[in-house]
């Protein structure tokens, strides 16, 4: 009797076992599953040479977006420019960040000044060499430091600058991080020869971003910069590895701070081919260039209602794509 209660009753006791096993699973598997998400999010990046830009995650990085107010933009360029590619600047995208843009130069400009444009008259020679290139820089770097900026972005003058790009890209990361972003122009680290005393000198390789297309730093890290940047000091680091201003602050950032430079293929310079870039796209770019690459006018390829006689940069062009409401666009 007792053997056929047993057996009416057994399987009622192994199904009540299953169901309470399987409710005590599901429990632990939905405390467990968001301490793993967590974990992960606060999992430490791999150690990587050459970081990217996708690294960043923006909803990693708590607080308010921010503002143009927050950024020191400088923009390198000569006399020779003023009514050229300098112009063409200021009727387009300095025309909305004027007061956060500061034009260094070599060149007194009164009728620059009369338009309330913040000029930067440096002591520099106006030509392109290694010398002239870094007083430049030095001067850029000497200038942000003496200012509140929580960002410094320096450009060219054949570079266009979408703002809004810019705060969408620096706003993913840490602002009170060491960041260092921007394109490189070569495929792998430069090589430099750090002059050494006794005149002897030491291989280093690093990655640096093209001054061409744009980089930016943050305060933090360009505080630390300083026993190399300041004053006289960031020519005189430009001369020990006899490179110019760029390279320099490639040098400084990755050689001796070891912070690795993050590269983003949001900045973009005349020495690549900018028809590869999409016109949907253009409105997410944050540098834009123009110029002579392999014997051939390069520049973007944009929809618009000028001509490439009246906007052979097309600068033009994308600004109107930008900032339709412009009082002079089509």
């Amino acid at each position: 009797m007792h053997k056929k209660w047993l057996c009416r009753r057994l399987p009622v006791v192994v199904l009540a076992i299953f169901i309470i096993l399987y409710v005590d699973f599901q429990l632990r598997a939905g405390t467990n599953a968001p301490h793993a998400r967590r974990s992960a999010a606060v999992q430490p990046r791999s150690s990587r040479h050459a970081q990217t830009a996708a690294d960043t995650n923006p909803a990693s990085v708590p607080g308010p977006r921010l503002k143009l107010e927050q950024v020191f933009i400088a923009v390198k360029t000569t006399g020779r420019f003023h009514r050229t590619r300098l112009a063409l600047l200021l009727q387009t995208w300095i025309s909305k960040t004027k007061a956060q843009t500061f034009i260094f130069t070599d060149t007194e400009d009164e009728n620059l000044r009369a338009e309330g444009v913040n000029l930067l008259v440096t002591s520099c020679h106006s030509d392109h060499s290694q010398q002239a290139l870094s007083c430049k820089m030095s001067a850029e770097y000497d200038s942000f430091m003496a200012s509140d900026k929580r960002w410094f972005c320096h450009v060219d003058d054949d570079n266009y600058l979408n703002p809004e790009a810019l705060l969408s890209l620096l706003s993913r990361f840490p602002q009170d991080g060491d960041v260092y972003v921007g394109k490189p122009s070569l495929d792998k680290p430069i090589t430099a020869h750090e002059l050494m005393d006794g005149n002897k000198t030491r291989e280093v390789h690093f990655w640096f971003a093209t001054g061409g297309a744009g980089f930016c730093l943050s305060r933090r890290l360009a505080e630390k910069m300083a026993p190399w940047a300041s004053g006289s000091r960031f020519e005189l680091t430009s001369a020990k590895i006899r490179l110019p201003d760029d390279c320099t602050v490639g040098f400084i950032v990755e050689e001796r701070l070891g912070v690795s430079m993050v590269h983003s293929p949001l900045f973009h310079s005349h020495l690549e081919n900018l028809l590869l870039i999409g016109h949907r796209s253009l409105p997410q770019q944050v540098t834009l260039s123009y110029g002579m690459f392999e014997n051939k006018m390069n520049t973007i390829e944009v929809k618009g209602s000028f001509t490439k006689e009246d906007d052979p940069s097309r600068f033009k062009s994308v600004h109107c794509l930008l900032f339709p409401l412009t009082s002079w666009c089509p």
